[in-house]
């Protein structure tokens, strides 16, 4: 395949993400990133600092005859998901994306890409690095750790912009324009249990593992219902033809990512082995079809493997496979105001096991705060009846749509104008960082937009070559549109 990303077009942020995807960049490894931004600032000459939440600030001056123009911030965040398939080497602290292109597409090789959001932040370095630009004054926002828990956004100094607008380049459809977005909250559980040895005697060590789930943002694709890894493994636990002994767990990833791949290790009667595998083929084509429209590559699988020397008490893995198994995932519900729109949703994203806790952790997400709230309290309440404990944190409000924005005319008007259509006008079931910004600079008009990506978060990622010269275009045109003050 071909791999020179910097000979597409538009040249200068192709340029920037070819260098991009070569920097480790994972959430809260950022160092490398911020140290490239800063130098390449330095080197233009512009104004720029790291804040103390390590969020990074440029400034560039209005072209010739623009200085009346209102000020428009640009804003990115640096860091990426790091996901990868299971057979895949590869350590995202250390090694630089296989970035290449396929058609009419740039993709990695077996791991996510990161154009969620690096090519919104190449998108702003073009235009930074372009004087022949026609702009207004410009900040450019590169922000901290949002993936984990937007902790740039949140760490923002209040003050430090001075713009007017507020464009956020970290959506993943052309064409449309968003005005609004959920808020998120996490539920951190936890089991605690004084691990046991396993019992003498005639049992088997098995591995019950369920792979080949497409995974995905657990915003943006929760509307696709797609199949939790975590949930599929519990169901079964849950309803086995055999008694089963829980030595270990280890479902899911990241928190914002629905979980594409979960194992558990148990002891099954030696005489029941048979039973236990014939069972779980039998469930493979259950969930098989019940999935048919959804999932292409579901795998669930069972083998012999080496006897583990402790396992979970009996009492309590039993209250563990009934909670997960209840527990809430997926969407919850839909936006009756703007159709086709999810209100609100969780995704039981983790449940590990380390030898004396099992933790899970669940990301909520909802345009309605008390709905959040009370879907966070179900959950809370449903693990401690398990006996388990969970913290409630992390929670930010959504971002309210102003159908009446000044900056929501002039682009509506500038997209019809290059392309003879209306964008779309919409909300994301997402957090954006929109949300928390708009929290310390209430009279920052915002919209957020960007290129068409699909399948962010998981190692299926992609971004349409096209849509990045759509988009830039349309942001070069906003930015000689914005309004005077």
């Amino acid at each position: 395949m071909d791999r020179n990303l910097a000979a597409l077009k538009p040249s200068l942020v192709w340029k920037h993400f070819a260098r991009i995807v070569r920097i480790p960049r994972p959430s809260s490894h950022e160092e490398q990133i911020r140290a490239y931004v800063l130098d390449f600032a330095r080197s233009k000459g512009l104004e720029c600092r790291e804040d103390a939440a390590h969020n990074i600030y440029v400034r560039k001056p209005a072209s010739a005859g623009m200085e009346d123009r209102k000020g428009v911030v640009l804003q990115a965040h640096l860091d990426m998901v790091p996901q990868k398939n299971n057979d895949k080497v590869f350590d995202f602290e250390k090694d630089p994306i296989d970035a290449c292109i396929d058609g009419a597409w740039v993709t990695a090789d077996g791991t996510t890409l990161g154009a969620d959001n690096g090519i919104g932040a190449a998108a702003i370095l073009a235009v930074l690095e372009d004087d022949t630009l026609v702009h207004g004054p410009l900040e450019a926002l590169f922000t901290a750790t949002e993936e984990t828990g937007m902790d740039g956004a949140f760490g923002l100094e209040k003050g430090l912009l001075k713009g007017d607008i507020l464009l956020n380049l970290d959506s993943e459809t052309e064409g449309e324009l968003y005005v609004g977005c959920a808020g998120g909250l996490d539920a951190n559980t936890t089991f605690d249990y004084a691990a046991q040895p396993v019992p003498a005697g005639d049992w088997t060590a098995a591995r019950i593992a369920v792979k080949g789930l497409k995974g995905g943002h657990s915003g943006i694709q929760i509307v696709c219902q797609r199949a939790n890894a975590n949930k599929v493994l519990f169901r079964f636990l849950n309803t086995a033809p055999c008694d089963l002994l829980l030595a270990s767990v280890d479902g899911g990833g990241l928190r914002n990512a629905i979980p594409r791949e979960a194992q558990a290790v148990v002891l099954v009667a030696t005489g029941d082995y048979e039973k236990l595998a014939a069972a779980l083929e039998a469930y493979e084509r259950t969930i098989r079809a019940e999935y048919a429209e959804v999932e292409d590559s579901i795998s669930i699988t069972v083998e012999r493997c080496d006897r583990p020397t402790e396992m979970l008490p009996a009492e309590v893995a039993g209250r563990l496979v009934k909670a997960v198994a209840a527990c809430p995932d997926g969407v919850q519900k839909m936006s009756v105001a703007m159709p086709g729109l999810v209100q609100t949703s969780t995704n039981l994203a983790r449940v590990v096991s380390d030898g004396s806790s099992v933790k899970l952790q669940s990301l909520l997400r909802s345009s309605v705060n008390s709905e959040k709230e009370a879907l966070g309290e179900a959950i809370a309440a449903l693990f401690s009846l398990a006996g388990a404990r969970t913290e409630l944190s992390g929670s930010y409000n959504g971002w309210n749509p102003d159908m009446q924005s000044p900056i929501l005319a002039a682009m509506t008007a500038s997209y019809e104008q290059l392309y003879g259509v209306k964008p779309a006008v919409t909300a994301i079931h997402a957090g954006l960082e929109c949300g928390i910004i708009g929290s310390n600079y209430p009279a920052l008009d915002m919209i957020s937009f960007g290129p068409t990506i699909c399948y962010p978060h998981s190692p299926d990622e992609k971004v349409e070559i096209a849509s990045v010269a759509k988009f830039y275009d349309f942001l070069i045109r906003t930015l000689g549109n914005i309004p005077k003050k």
